[in-house]
This record gives structure tokens, C-alpha cells and sequence, in this order.
């Protein structure tokens, strides 16, 4: 105490010289270097007399008092009580620090505090009741603490309170009826806590409503009729709780609702049919409860929905054809009901299509022919339902499929050879419990993504095809009951599976069973041996001797007659592309010195042909294309791209243009853009040095591979630096990954598809899709129940590229155990006895003790972002700062 007595002291005598500064500004600037000294806040300090200039104050323009003050993501901890004493203060950021202890109660002197914010830290206790001395409080934010006991009654008493948000805590009790009495209340979020009781009734006097969020609690009761009458209501989210009661007529009325999440409650009888009224509804889910009757027809006249999600209910009857109608649905999910009929073509038809899930009903008939109308369908989930007949081959031009399930049917006939085409699958192949026959076709290898096969319990019979090696994701496999002989192929994943994923194949030897397969190629110990005729011997050579010389001479005149063919096709299409070259709608190029380098209509031609693919996104397609002028240009075509956007041209080229011009070196920005049709091409600069994925999956593997630490923490830095002036600038990135990271000739990092952040805009609902969830291995775990796209799911995806830069491990890697990724297999070490050492790549961490020094700390960054909990999770900017310290280290 003396030495902060000193201290302040010291602080009064040097300020005083400053002239012309009023007592009460004299007062502020000592608090603040109080504050500065005691939080260790940086840029604080006397080398300015002019504290209104220091990072996160801003000053009254008449008095110099302050008015603002932030300190968000700093990564601070200590006594705030003195912020108190800055007596003009009107708006208070504390979020994304280390705070603990009790909300000071003399924050209840700030009267003048409009703002106040201390979410993301480790607050505890009750809320402080002296908060309700607040009278002008517009803003409150208590979310992701400590906080235990009840909402304080306290807090009736701020009138002009528009914004509530105390989730992720350990509040308690009810929901306290003052909330009904806040006239200006747009926002009030306080999900994720304890509170049980009802909803208040008197919810629905609030006039100004427009986001209600209270899932994961313990609410019980009916939902308020009362809620829909202010028909203010955007977005409603009451999922995971203990509602009972039927869903009101009187939502029909709200028709600004935009996104209905009720599901995982114990909800009863039918949905309305004014839903169909509410013109704006966006998202509606109403999974795991006790709902019945049909699925109502008047969805269909909610033109803008998009995810429609009725899973795990008691649902009967067929899918209303009129949902064809739905041009932008995305989503429908119905699995775990009685719905029957046959699977419906009307929906098939509805162009946006990206996950189709029927599974665990009692749907019948056979698979359509045109299941894959739809260009974009990427999840088709048809398991537990009487399907019949055979797979048909158009499955193969579902080209964009992540995820295929068809198991638990009467399917006949045999394995397709065409689904081997579908090379973005990689969650799941699983034809199971159905009775196919025949061999597994040799094509199925080429699924180089595949982490899941499950084959079982068919009627299967040959060999299991060595081809099969070409599935290099692959986790677990499962050929059990069929009729498979041979022996199993030597390849990692097959041997790494139990023995029950081959038993009922009497036939099969090999690891993992323990039986042999030496008894298959000989002829025991010689007691048995078989005597041939010396003239049948030579019958058979000079048959066999016939045959090879019939069929070389029909295949050699086979050969010259396709050779023709080829020639004549060729030529046909070369006409055909001279006459269907598509017309170009719009096209410009951002930066002047490059127009008269970039030829539009080669651009449109590279990404025409499959010998110019670079790669495959979540979102897009990258070709490359070499100009007339020698230039080459990076051209990445859309997958998903809404058609509202193309026909709002110009929408897109302004937040093209302006993305054009985001200063950061590790960005990779588009040049331009060109519209044919309904595609949209955005060009970028080329970079022969591929992507952050090949450098590491890839390059790493050849002879000439030298290990280079520092290069990766740069990489890692750079991604880290760029990902942090995105948050700044407040956009969330929907696709970080490995693949998405381009490196430029001097192995700079620069990050990708950062243009579907932006024209992919998950923020015009409360959920997102399953098509914005990113790649598959950087999901953060919480999204499976938040579907939102988050900077704390942001920093989760750049956890999981630092550790694959450590481990040169991928996300999903074939050396892991069942049902391990990158993330589980790293944070699951100390259970298997391994020390962290053990994790890193040792051709790195094995070159001298300084190297595996930095990379450990560089690890526990990497465990920091993989947290499973978000509000754990550091910021982007705290993550720099520490990987900064590892080189300054």
C-alpha cells in the first residue's frame, strides 16, 4: 500500500505541471495510470500529457473528461473499483479479459453509464444490486462468467434498457415479470444458464422485441401466446428446455419472424397452418419433441425458408409436394418420424438443395432416378426406411456429396461403380443392412477423402478390391456378413480395424483375423495332388494360344476404330464450344494497370476444363488460367453462390471492390470478377507454391524435404495476423482451413475465400446452414448445436491449421484410432501416456532444443484455441501476441 501510495503521489506531482487541465481532468488521468499500472494495460504511460489519445479512451470534445472507455481483449486481470471513479464515463468495455472475483457494486455510481460490458471473463457471484442504480443503462452485457443466484428485481428499474445479455452463466430462478415493463427492449439473451419457472405472459407487452433467446435452461410451461402480438419479433430461440403445450396460433401473426428454434422441448399436437403466413421466416426447427399430425403444406409459401428441420417427432402422412416450391430451402431435415410414400421429386427439384435427411422413417418405392436434380446437395441421409430396387447409377452425379447414407433398406442389386465419382465424399459411405450382391466395384477406390465405409451385412461376395487402397482418409471400415474370400489388402486402415468388421466372411483371411491365407495358395503338405493329362495340358496352351490371338486382332481393329471416333468428337467439340461459348453478363478488373493484361473470355474457357483444376472447396472450385498476354490468374468459381446476390449485381461488385482494397499483406484479395449466366468467376493472383495444405501433406514427403521451424511459425503468424484485421473489421471467416491458405513465392501466407465470408452472409439469421460450416476436421464442436459461425469458432479452425503445422498430422489422419481427429488425438494424449513431445513432428522438434522449445509453446496456443469451450478460447489478437513471444523467447 505504501508503494502504490508512492506511486500516486508521484503520479499528482507530474501531472500537475501539465497546464491548462482542469481538476476533474487532472482526476481522470490519475485514475487511468492508476489503472494502467495496477491491469498493466499497454500504451499507457506519461510519455503523453494527452490521456484522450491513449488506445481504447475517448474524450469529451468540450472537456477532455473521458467518456468511453475500452479495454476488451487485452487478456487483463485485476481491480477495476477505481473505473468508478471516472465520473463521467458513459460507456464501459471490459469484455475478453481475465477479470474474477465480484462486479464491483461501485459501478453502481457511474450514473451517467450508458454501455456496459464485462462479458467473456470469470465474474462471479450474484449480480450486484447496485446496478440497478443505472438509470441511463441502454446496454447490459454480463454473458460467458461466473454468475450464480437470480436475476436481481433490481434491475427493473433501468427504463431505458434496450439490450439485455447475461447467457452462458449459472443464473437461476425465474424469469423476473419486470422484464415486461422495459419499453425499449429490443434484445434480451440468457440462454445457457439455470433458470427454470415460465415464460412470462407479460413478455408480449414489451412493443420494441426483437430477439428472444433463452435455450438451455430449464423453462417449463406453455410458450406465451402473447410473445408473437408486438409482430416485432425477428428471432425466436427456446430450444432445450422443458416447454410442453402446443406451439400458438398467434405465431402466424409475427410476420418479421425470421428464424423459430423451439426444438429439444416436449412440445405436443400439430403446427399451425398460419405459419405459412409469416413471409419472413427463414429457419424453422422444431426437432426432439412430441409433435404429430402432417407436415403442413402452407410452409410452402414461406418463399424465403431455408432450413426447415422437423426431426425426431411423430410426424405421419408424405412430404407436401408444394415444398418443391421452396427455391431457396436448403435444408430438410424429417428424420425419425412416420412419414411414408415415396422419396419426393417436387423437392428434389428445389435448386438450393444442400442436405437432404429422410432417414429413420418408413419411407418405400425406389430411389429416383433424379436424386441428384439438384446441383448442390452435399448430405443425403435415406437410412432406416423400406426403400426397394436397385441404387441407380445417376447417384454418381451427385458430385458434390459430403455424406451418403442408405442403410437399413430392402436395396437389391449391386454397388454402382458410378458412386466412385463422387470424390468429394468423406464423412460416410454406409450401404449396410440392405441386399445388395455381386463384387465391390474396383472404383470405390478412387474416394480419396472417405473416412467412413460401412458395407456390412449384404449379400457382397469376391474379393475386397485391392483399389480400395486409393482411400487415403479413410478411419473405419466395416465388411461384416457378406460373403467376401481372399484375403484382406494390406493398408493401414483395414489392418487397424477390429475383427468383427470382417466376421460372417468365412471366406476372408488375412489381419486382422487371425486365420491365414497360406492354406489358399498351395495344396497342403502333399498328400493330395492333382495328375492332368499331358494332351489336355497342351489343349488347353493351344486354345488359350487361339483365344489371345482372336481377341489382340479384335482388339487392335478397336482401337483404330475409336481412334476415329475420338478424332470425329473432338472436332464436333471444338464446334460446339466455338457456338456455345456462354455470354459474358458482367466483368471488371479492380486494379488499373492489369485490364489490359486479363482477357475475360479465356478466363471463362479455363474454368471449362477439368486440366486446369487446381483444386475444391467448401465453396468454390479453383482453376487455373493462362492469359493471352502471359499473365496467369487464379479464377475460383462459386459453388454456392445465391442467386439473389447475381441478380443484385451490383451488391456484389461493391463488396467485391471494397474487398479489393482491404490492406492486410496476408490477405489474398480478388483483382475481379466475371458473370456468365448464373456463375460467378473471382480472380485472383496465382501462386505456383500451392496451398498451406500441400506444403504440408505434401511437400513434406519428398526426398528433398528440408525441416524449416521458423518458416511454419511465420505461416502461422501471418494467418494469425490476418484472421485478427478480419475480426477487426468485423468479418467472420466460414471456411478456415489448410486448403484455404495459399503461400506466395517467399512462403508468406496468405488466406483465402475470404469474398463467401462476405457474400455468403451468415448473419441474416440466428442459425447458419450446414453448406457455411467450413471443412470438415475445423468445425468447432459447438456449431453441431449453435449452427452459427463465430470468431470463437474462428479461432478454433486456426487451432486445428497450428496443430497440423506441429504435427504435419491431418485433420482427420489415418495414423488415429477409431473415431479420433486431429483435435481429440492431441488433447487425448496424457490419457495415452504420451508426453507432448511425443505429438510434435519429430523431423522438426528433433533438430536442436531450442526448436522444440518454441514449438511447445506454440502447442499450448494451439490447445488455448481448440478449447471445447468458446469463452475459453483466446482472441486472434492475443494469439499473435503470444506466438510473437515464442521467437522474442
Amino acid at each position: 500500500m505504501a508503494i502504490l501510495s508512492l506511486f500516486t503521489l508521484l503520479l499528482i506531482v507530474v501531472l500537475s505541471s501539465f497546464q491548462f487541465v482542469t481538476s476533474q481532468v487532472l482526476h481522470d488521468q490519475i485514475i487511468l495510470l492508476s489503472l494502467g499500472y495496477e491491469l498493466g494495460v499497454p500504451g499507457w504511460s506519461l510519455n503523453s500529457s494527452d490521456h484522450c489519445s491513449w488506445p481504447g479512451i475517448v474524450c469529451s470534445l468540450n472537456n477532455s473528461m473521458v467518456e468511453r472507455l475500452d479495454l476488451s481483449g487485452h487478456g487483463l486481470q485485476g481491480n477495476v473499483s477505481r473505473i468508478s471513479e471516472l465520473k463521467a464515463l458513459k460507456s464501459l468495455d471490459l469484455s475478453n479479459n481475465n477479470f474474477h472475483g465480484i462486479i464491483p457494486p461501485v459501478f453502481g455510481n457511474l450514473s451517467e453509464l450508458e454501455v456496459l460490458d464485462m462479458s467473456f471473463n470469470k465474474f462471479e457471484s450474484l449480480i450486484p444490486l447496485d446496478i440497478g442504480r443505472l438509470r441511463n443503462l441502454r446496454y447490459l452485457n454480463l454473458s460467458n462468467n461466473l454468475l450464480t443466484g437470480g436475476i436481481p428485481n433490481e434491475l427493473g428499474g433501468l427504463e431505458k434498457l434496450e439490450d439485455i445479455q447475461l447467457y452462458s452463466n449459472y443464473l437461476n430462478g425465474s424469469i423476473p415479470l419486470w422484464i415486461g415493463n422495459l419499453t425499449y427492449l429490443r434484445v434480451f439473451t440468457a440462454y445457457e444458464n439455470q433458470l427454470s419457472g415460465e415464460i412470462p405472459e407479460k413478455l408480449g407487452s414489451v412493443s420494441e422485441l426483437r430477439l428472444l433467446n433463452l435455450h438451455s435452461n430449464q423453462l417449463e410451461g406453455f410458450i406465451p401466446e402473447s410473445i408473437f402480438a408486438n409482430k416485432k419479433l425477428e428471432a425466436l430461440v427456446l430450444t432445450q428446455n422443458k416447454l410442453t403445450g402446443e406451439i400458438p396460433e398467434s405465431i402466424g401473426s409475427c410476420k418479421s419472424l425470421s428464424s423459430v428454434r423451439i426444438g429439444n422441448n416436449k412440445l405436443v399436437g400439430s403446427i399451425p397452418k398460419a405459419v405459412g403466413d409469416i413471409s419472413s421466416l427463414t429457419y424453422f426447427e422444431a426437432d426432439n419433441n412430441n409433435l404429430s399430425g402432417e407436415i403442413v403444406a402452407d410452409f410452402a409459401k414461406c418463399s424465403n425458408l431455408t432450413l426447415l428441420n422437423l426431426a425426431s417427432n411423430g410426424f405421419a402422412g408424405t412430404i407436401p409436394p408444394e415444398l418443391g416450391q421452396l427455391n431457396n430451402l436448403q435444408e430438410l431435415i424429417v428424420s425419425g418420424n412416420s412419414l411414408f410414400g415415396e422419396i419426393p421429386t417436387s423437392v428434389l427439384k428445389c435448386k438450393n438443395l444442400n442436405k437432404l435427411d429422410l432417414s429413420n422413417n418408413r419411407f418405400n418405392g425406389s430411389i429416383p432416378i433424379d436424386i441428384c436434380y439438384t446441383t448442390r446437395l452435399q448430405y443425403l441421409l435415406l437410412s432406416q426406411n423400406s426403400m426397394r430396387g436397385e441404387i441407380p447409377g445417376e447417384i454418381g452425379n451427385c458430385n458434390k456429396l459430403l455424406q451418403l447414407e442408405m442403410g437399413s433398406n430392402y436395396l437389391t442389386g449391386t454397388i454402382p461403380p458410378e458412386i466412385g465419382r463422387i470424390k468429394n465424399l468423406q464423412i460416410a459411405l454406409n450401404l449396410s443392412y440392405n441386399h445388395l450382391h455381386g463384387p465391390v466395384p474396383q472404383e470405390l477406390g478412387r474416394l480419396d477423402k472417405l473416412v467412413s465405409l460401412d458395407l456390412s451385412n449384404n449379400q457382397l461376395s469376391g474379393n475386397i478390391p485391392n483399389s480400395l487402397k486409393g482411400m487415403l482418409s479413410l478411419i473405419e471400415v466395416d465388411f461384416s456378413n457378406n460373403q467376401f474370400t481372399g484375403p484382406i489388402p494390406i493398408f493401414v486402415p483395414f489392418q487397424k480395424s477390429s475383427k468383427s468388421s470382417y466376421s460372417g466372411n468365412k471366406g476372408l483371411c488375412g489381419a486382422p483375423l487371425s486365420s491365414s491365407c497360406d492354406s489358399l495358395n498351395g495344396y497342403g503338405n502333399g498328400d493330395y495332388h492333382h495328375r492332368v493329362s499331358y494332351r489336355i495340358i497342351l489343349a488347353v496352351i493351344g486354345s488359350g494360344f487361339l483365344v489371345f490371338l482372336s481377341v489382340t486382332v479384335v482388339v487392335c481393329l478397336f482401337m483404330m476404330r475409336e481412334r476415329q471416333e475420338k478424332a470425329a468428337k473432338a472436332a464436333i467439340t471444338v464446334e460446339e464450344e466455338i457456338c456455345e461459348k456462354p455470354e459474358i453478363l458482367a466483368g471488371s478488373v479492380f486494379t488499373e494497370n492489369l485490364r489490359q493484361a486479363i482477357d475475360f473470355d479465356a478466363v471463362v474457357e479455363a474454368t471449362m476444363k477439368d486440366s486446369n483444376k487446381l483444386s475444391t472447396g467448401t465453396f468454390s472450385t479453383v482453376y487455373k488460367a493462362e492469359m493471352p498476354s502471359g499473365m496467369t490468374l487464379s479464377v475460383k468459381k462459386l459453388k454456392s453462390m445465391d442467386r439473389t446476390i447475381l441478380h443484385q449485381q451490383h451488391k456484389m461488385i461493391r463488396e467485391l471492390e471494397k474487398l479489393s482494397k482491404l490492406s492486410h499483406d496476408n490477405l489474398m484479395r480478388p483483382i475481379g470478377f466475371v458473370i456468365y449466366e448464373e456463375v460467378a468467376l473471382l480472380l485472383h493472383q496465382y501462386f505456383p507454391n500451392g496451398t498451406l495444405a500441400h506444403f504440408l501433406h505434401e511437400s513434406s514427403k519428398e526426398p528433398e524435404f528440408k525441416p524449416d521451424w521458423h518458416t511454419r511459425l511465420s505461416i502461422a503468424i501471418g494467418v494469425a495476423e490476418a484472421l485478427a484485421f478480419l475480426h477487426h473489421v468485423a468479418i467472420i471467416h466460414l471456411d478456415i482451413s489448410s486448403g484455404n491458405i495459399l503461400l506466395d513465392p517467399n512462403f508468406k501466407p496468405l488466406v483465402g475465400e475470404v469474398e463467401i465470408s462476405k457474400l455468403l452472409d451468415p448473419s441474416r439469421g440466428t442459425a447458419s446452414i450446414s453448406a457455411v460450416a467450413g471443412s470438415f476436421g475445423y468445425i468447432p464442436p459447438e456449431y453441431a448445436y449453435t449452427m452459427q459461425v463465430t470468431a470463437p469458432g474462428n479461432v478454433y479452425s486456426y487451432g486445428v491449421v497450428l496443430l497440423e503445422i506441429l504435427t504435419t498430422k491431418l485433420p482427420v489422419d489415418e495414423s488415429f484410432a477409431e473415431g479420433l481427429d486431429l483435435v481429440k488425438w492431441v488433447h487425448g494424449a496424457p490419457s495415452r501416456g504420451e508426453t507432448p513431445e511425443q505429438i510434435l513432428d519429430p523431423r522438426l522438434s528433433t533438430v536442436s532444443f531450442t526448436w522444440r522449445k518454441e514449438m511447445l509453446a506454440a502447442l499450448k496456443v494451439a490447445l488455448m484455441c481448440t478449447d471445447s469451450t468458446p469463452a475459453k478460447r483466446p482472441r486472434m489478437k492475443s494469439v499473435i501476441d503470444m506466438l510473437r513471444e515464442i521467437v522474442q523467447d
